[in-house]
């Protein structure tokens, strides 16, 4: 059992807690808690270090065992390393670092997510936890945004990283992906570009989302950026009563993601 917060190991987790370029320079991240370290053991997700508590219950002692059979690392922490170990204030007994790996994107994509300069970690979290439940294909990242991978994003994603291409590209690549993917759907290239703005544009449920479709959606203090917007090739918002101004960016990308689902739905039936 590892019994000091100052083993290389421990040191290693904190830093990966902390750090993005350390995060990026090992390749790894850190989930934590047993349904994060199911959801990435049940994915195949390759884990370098596990560590867990002696108070791990039947649940988590299983996905250990799961881990095991995949040859990861396993060690037995005391409960103040596994505390001084973790990003949370009450850990769940367990947590894992993980391979940070690219999954292929799709040979044709027709359903986009670009969350656009968004630098609250609870709201890139949700954003992605919303595209993963409504069908995304892929998730683009442009430059400006908070690390995809920094602890609070993974815990409120709850598993999304797993289950979604998390792509980093400038603009001028998404632009890019997104004519060819567009010209691979249709030769008249016709994939449409919908930019999320507080008031300008359509109301959302006037537009035809059931197309091939990628959306912007920027941050909630400043909303998209000059980039995002001469991309696009369509604006919308989500029409508000009762003197409210906008939605939380997390709340107006899953009700717009899965106004897209709806309506893809009811085009295939």
């Amino acid at each position: 059992m590892i019994t000091s917060i100052h083993n290389p190991k421990i040191k290693w987790v904190r830093l990966l807690q902390s750090d993005p370029g350390a995060r990026r320079e090992a390749g790894a991240f850190v989930v934590e808690g047993v349904r994060l370290v199911e959801e990435a053991v049940s994915a195949g997700w390759p884990a370098q270090l596990v560590l867990y508590s002696e108070e791990l219950g039947p649940r988590g002692r299983q996905v250990l065992d799961r881990f095991a059979d995949q040859g990861a690392q396993l060690e037995m922490v005391a409960e103040h390393v596994l505390r001084a170990a973790s990003d949370t204030q009450s850990p769940q007994g367990v947590l894992a670092v993980v391979a940070m790996r690219s999954l292929p994107l799709p040979a044709a994509l027709d359903f986009v997510f670009i969350p656009d300069g968004v630098r609250d970690p609870g709201n890139l979290g949700s954003m992605l936890r919303s595209a993963v439940a409504a069908g995304v294909q892929a998730v683009l990242f442009p430059k400006g945004a908070v690390d995809t991978y920094a602890p609070k994003v993974v815990r409120a994603a709850m598993g999304a990283h797993f289950h979604l291409p998390l792509v980093h590209l400038a603009w001028e690549e998404i632009a890019d992906l997104l004519h060819k993917t567009s010209l691979q759907i249709d030769q008249k290239g016709d994939l449409r570009i919908y930019l999320a703005d507080a008031a300008a544009g359509e109301p959302y449920f006037r537009c035809d989302l059931g197309r091939p479709s990628a959306l912007i959606v920027g941050s909630e203090a400043e909303g998209a950026g000059e980039a995002a917007r001469r991309l696009a090739n369509a604006t919308l918002h989500i029409p508000m009563s009762g003197g409210v101004e906008s939605l939380n960016a997390a709340a107006a990308a899953a009700v717009l993601l899965f106004e897209i689902a709806r309506q893809r739905a009811q085009k295939d039936t």
